[in-house]
């Protein structure tokens, strides 16, 4: 995998999120910006170091210009972040190129057969464009589920085996692709970095999971994954259903592609790779508190004078499991 400089010098040390929020404390050495009246203290390295104990929200905002390049050098005074048309503080923010836990969900139904090929090929460009520190599986998924081993490990880094167990299965059966999602949002929870996404590379289609859409949707939810897709339609197969895809990555923050004629499947897949580095990372403390299962809306707004227009992209909210709260609540018991 291609590595590239990092902005700054800033280092996530460690945090464990609770769903899209979580009870955590958190010792992070800065050269980023941080809270007014944040406990702040000097380590032995000379860093300014930060420790917060709250329930914090934490987004991944995309922010583009124009013509679609990420806008870079942003401060936090230039977001606006709103919880239920609430305007919230903004308490943690970076801009950082950080690794990535990643799920890549490839459908090997019958319908794809023809296109496994550009499969592939997908899976290659996104891994050799990734950040080289990046932890990824691959949920493989016909009208059954399963994830590829890499001998014994949860993950792997190694764009070799990362094509040898795509290529290890054939084109067959009928598509569960909502079961396939399910199972990856539930296998991100044993990455060790911060930031999460899934990878759909489908024709959209789904005739055999026993999950339901609204299932799936409820998990993302609950999740701080974002979910990207690339639809591989146009063949004969009645499966196709891209809007499957486009809904599932709109209410992420992630992106859905149907590839064209004149964009190839690696030139969207390093897209994706780069869209996942190039993002900033806003955290706030709700100032109400939530209930269980309640959906709660989240829209992001750059204030910038001379920026000319720009485009924000976000996940559209989030909601909250019982298991997040029981966990949060035992967590914060513990303090």
């Amino acid at each position: 995998m291609n590595s590239r400089p990092r902005r700054n010098n800033f280092e996530l040390c460690r945090y464990s999120f609770l769903g899209v929020f979580l009870l955590f404390a958190l010792s992070v050495p800065l050269k980023a910006h941080t809270s007014p009246g944040a406990p702040l203290s000097n380590g032995a390295s000379g860093q300014t170091k930060i420790s917060v104990t709250s329930e914090l929200v934490l987004l991944p905002v995309n922010v583009t210009d124009a013509s679609g390049a990420f806008v870079s050098g942003l401060r936090k005074q230039d977001f606006l972040v709103y919880e239920d048309r609430n305007l919230q503080e903004v308490a943690f923010f970076s801009e950082e190129d950080t690794p990535v836990s990643v799920g890549l969900i490839v459908d090997h139904s019958r319908s794809m057969g023809a296109k496994l090929p550009e499969v592939l090929i997908a899976v290659s460009g996104f891994a050799h464009s990734s950040n080289p520190e990046d932890e990824i599986f691959v949920v493989d998924f016909s009208d059954t589920v399963s994830i590829r081993p890499f001998g014994g490990k949860a993950f792997t880094s190694d764009v070799g085996e990362l094509e040898k167990a795509v290529n290890a299965v054939s084109a067959r059966g009928q598509t569960a692709l909502y079961d396939a999602v399910a199972a990856g949002i539930k296998h991100l929870q044993l990455g060790s970095r911060e930031k999460k996404a899934l990878i759909i590379v489908s024709d959209g289609g789904d005739n055999a999971s026993v999950s339901k859409y609204s299932d799936v949707l409820n998990l993302a939810r609950q999740s701080h994954a974002v979910i990207y897709s690339i639809g591989l339609i146009g063949g004969p197969g009645e499966e196709e259903n891209p809007r499957v895809l486009e809904r599932l990555c709109k209410d992420t923050g992630g992106i859905s592609f149907l590839p064209g004629a004149k964009e190839s499947i690696s030139s969207i897949a390093k897209k994706i790779a780069r869209d996942l580095r190039e993002q900033y990372t806003l955290g706030y403390v709700p100032e109400k508190k939530r209930s269980i299962g309640s959906f709660h809306k989240i829209s992001v707004k750059v204030v910038a004078s001379g920026r000319g227009k720009m485009q924000v992209r976000t996940r559209a909210g989030y909601s909250i499991s019982p298991e997040t709260t029981k966990a949060t609540q035992q967590n914060g018991d513990g303090l």
